[in-house]
């Protein structure tokens, strides 16, 4: 059986600049990048139907795409604007949302897992945090153990607003550092004092939040390997039960607010190489399990005793403990990831605004997986998960031999083999410690849509 082992990684420089090339996240199979329009709203329908007869239990997502500022590194779909009313139309259409989409629901199948992104769901002002909580509790039925999660901005939060979030049910919570340093967080519009970060962490540990998460990001303009080094200091002081640290993409031609940042400010490739490693070192070292690409949790946490017992699984929000689950999306531009099919909605706020006022649910475009793409899905979600796959299996659940259905794939591997990213054997796929920094490179060889894909949509593995 392979092994997923703990302990520092030693970098090879030329090495990974050699496979510092565009590829997908994978947060999914096939990637975002796939959607078409040729999927329709009615192909949606009969996915639901479909997930209906499996009887999966529910993860919801609601997309609060609302931002009172504009934070330069950001890649997500947002709308900044600081005119709360904005907001009010948006929890109407939500709701009518809720209600349609619920409809098609088996009443009987329980959400596991809700979260609230964006955006900004604290942007939400108390009394339409409610609105929007009774209106899902109200057309969904929570199974007594359900994570409740939500992300916040620590700027615009105060301890009666964390309490609150408490009280009302929300038993999980994150938020985003993304860098101590007061000249980077100037760079990227994004300044929260150090003792603000320890205000609302000592909040949300008053509260009783069962797990906090925080966001690193590296590769910020004019970080450095000693002021990141601090960051991660600071961090692990702050005790976290789980640490998400991030890539920066650097994609001014796709996020245009990113054209704020100077490219000669960002951290030269060597050195963010290095401060990746330190991170890794630092992290491990205080006990923090490496867990898939970009996060790092407690050893009792759920995220690393699913990696353990191989039963972690990754999705749009990342990765996640409820591997049986299927993934619905509400607010504009959210995906659903059903077993067979995923659907996004519309990007615009009056785009997904007509399509609700017409009766219809607001898809956009989507993909209607194939059976090779549900195999394929598999293996590159062990690889990114697990660090490892077990061909037999593969071939149990789908029927197939494994050498044989991905023979030009294992063809493909044999020179990452050479350079000690994978290790092979007649039953395993390893990935080595090495081979973790570049998984997307492993996982892209058995992407049957990498050929042909546009570089300029995706970010670099490094």
């Amino acid at each position: 059986m392979g092994t997923v082992t703990q302990s520092n990684v030693k970098f090879d420089f030329d090495l990974i600049k050699k496979y510092d090339t565009p590829a997908p996240r994978y947060t999914s199979y096939p990637p975002a990048t796939e959607f078409t329009e040729t999927f329709t709203e009615l192909d949606y329908r009969s996915a639901i139907a479909a997930s209906n007869q499996r009887k999966t239990p529910l993860s919801l997502y609601f997309h609060i795409p609302f931002c009172q500022s504009a934070c330069y590194f950001c890649g997500c779909n947002v709308i900044v604007s600081n005119n709360k009313n904005i907001a009010k139309p948006y929890l109407q259409y939500l709701a009518r949302e809720i209600e349609h989409t619920s409809a098609l629901l088996d009443p009987e199948r329980r959400v596991m897992q809700l979260h609230w992104g964006g955006g900004t769901p604290n942007y939400l002002d108390t009394e339409q945090v409610e609105f929007l909580w009774n209106k899902i509790q109200q057309h969904f039925t929570f199974d007594p153990s359900a994570e409740i999660s939500i992300e916040i901005n620590p700027r615009y939060v105060d301890k009666n607003y964390i309490f609150f979030l408490r009280t009302l049910g929300f038993n999980r919570i994150s938020f985003g550092i993304q860098d101590f340093n007061p000249t980077v967080q100037e760079a990227v519009n994004r300044v929260q004092p150090e003792a603000m970060l320890k205000d609302v962490m000592s909040w949300i540990k008053a509260a009783g939040f069962e797990s906090v998460n925080v966001d690193l990001i590296y590769g910020l303009p004019y970080q450095t390997l000693q002021t990141f080094r601090e960051t991660v200091d600071k961090t692990i002081a702050l005790n976290p039960d789980r640490i998400a640290v991030f890539n920066f993409a650097y994609v001014p031609w796709i996020k245009p607010v990113q054209k704020n940042i100077s490219e000669a400010a960002l951290p030269k490739p060597q050195e963010k190489l290095e401060i990746l490693q330190m991170t890794i070192d630092e992290l491990t070292k205080y006990q923090y399990q490496y867990i898939g690409m970009d996060h790092f949790a407690k050893p009792n946490d759920e995220l690393a005793i699913a990696q353990q017992n191989r039963n972690l699984k990754r999705n749009f929000q990342g990765y996640t403990t409820q591997p049986a689950t299927e993934l619905f999306g509400f607010g504009a531009t959210s995906i659903s990831m059903l077993d067979d099919a995923y659907a996004q909605n519309y990007k615009h706020l009056k785009d997904y605004y007509a399509a609700i006022d017409r009766g219809t649910l607001p898809v956009s475009k989507g993909v209607k997986l194939s059976r090779a793409d549900i195999i394929r899905r598999d293996v590159v979600m062990e690889i990114m998960s697990h660090f490892q796959l077990c061909k037999s299996e593969i071939e149990e659940k789908y029927g197939i031999v494994f050498d044989t259905y991905f023979r030009a794939e294992l063809e493909d591997l044999k020179p990452l083999q050479a350079d000690g990213l994978v290790a092979l054997s007649s039953d395993w796929i390893d990935i080595t410690e090495i081979g973790r920094l570049l998984v997307r490179n492993i996982a892209v060889i058995f992407d049957d849509y990498a050929i042909g894909r546009g570089e300029k949509k995706l970010s670099r593995t490094i």
